[in-house]
């Protein structure tokens, strides 16, 4: 059976807002609704986990309540890091099969990205959405720079899909400040990873301004809702 983690557990003090971002509105809708709906849309029968802060249970609960939302899924506690986060959302997990990891913060998760990952997952054990570089790129070095060639890197997105054993077998080494995403939380074990195409629509909302670009993609883009 499939399931998904979604994780919501930062405090969003980059919007500069005093609504955590887990609960800023999106076309008039919580945009950590979007993500639920998505993986209901994808497999109705899905078990969702959602990590989320402690302290916002309650909050959460009234969004639950306001919205209608009758999507059967678990509140699990984040952690200090994403990493604990993650692993505590595992923890809620009581079945094998696959398990998609979400940041709550991508909301425009459409249904074709959402099978690619599941499909190259249930074939190779993994699969982890990226983008390419569409700007030009130059890499610091001391007091200097140089350019280097944007064709030999890619943008990491979420969802990362795994064969459940696999994760969670990951997720029992100790947290190593290099683990930046599930992927590299696997990689440590001696796992590769297979990448599959991204999404450029499915943008991480961090800062004011990619708000307003979800808005504007909500507003105008077929699909996208």
């Amino acid at each position: 059976m499939n399931s998904a983690i979604i994780v919501a557990g930062g405090s969003g003090t980059r919007m500069k807002s005093k609504t955590p971002k887990q609960f800023l509105l999106l076309a008039k809708k919580p945009f950590l609704l979007y993500s639920l709906e998505a993986f209901t849309q994808f497999d109705p029968d899905i078990q969702l986990v959602l990590v989320l802060p402690e302290t916002f249970f309650l909050r959460w609960e009234e969004i639950v309540e306001q919205y209608n939302c009758s999507i059967p899924h678990t509140v699990m506690a984040g952690g200090e890091t994403r990493f604990q986060s993650v692993k505590n959302g595992l923890e809620a997990l009581n079945q094998d099969g696959l398990v998609a990891i979400h940041d709550g913060a991508r909301p425009l998760l459409s249904q074709t990205l959402i099978s690619r990952t599941f499909d190259t997952a249930t074939t190779f054990g993994n699969a982890i959405p990226v983008v390419p570089v569409s700007e030009s790129m130059r890499i610091l070095e001391e007091a200097e720079s140089r350019p280097i060639d944007r064709a030999h890197y890619r943008l990491v997105q979420t969802p990362q899909v795994f064969k459940i054993p696999l994760i969670k077998k990951a997720y029992q080494q100790d947290f190593d400040s290099g683990f930046t995403d599930d992927a590299t939380v696997i990689e440590a074990m001696g796992e590769t990873v297979h990448l599959v195409d991204g999404d450029t629509i499915n943008i991480k909302i961090t800062h004011p301004s990619d708000l307003a670009q979800a808005e504007f993609l909500v507003n105008h883009i077929p699909n996208v809702d």
